[in-house]
């Protein structure tokens, strides 16, 4: 698992096969045999992603349920509550942005 046997992969963990990454149930049998619950840091995980972004980003981003990032938001005692979800490339119309 140490990248550093192969530099020029664009994977973080390279798996076996050239230019393929790592499996995902290889990296939890890798995890287990160390001593990390995987299923309890993965909760852990997105727990404090959504304290640092809007729960539709880190839903979207992830493949999450919106209402499941929202419930775990609640939960995690984070306050996205302005968050406006939608289109945010587009810019309003009559709007021109400032001169430089």
């Amino acid at each position: 698992m140490n990248t550093a046997t192969n530099p020029a992969s664009r994977w973080i963990f390279p798996g076996r096969r050239t230019g393929q990454p790592a499996r995902p149930d290889h990296l939890s049998a890798l995890l287990h045999e160390v001593g990390v619950p995987a299923v309890a840091a993965r909760g852990a995980a997105i727990r404090q992603q959504l304290l640092e972004l809007p729960a539709p980003v880190v839903a979207d981003a992830l493949g999450y349920h919106d209402k499941t990032a929202s419930r775990l938001l609640r939960e995690t005692g984070g306050t996205w509550s302005r968050y406006a979800p939608g289109d945010h490339t587009r810019t309003p119309k009559g709007w021109t942005p400032p001169p430089r």
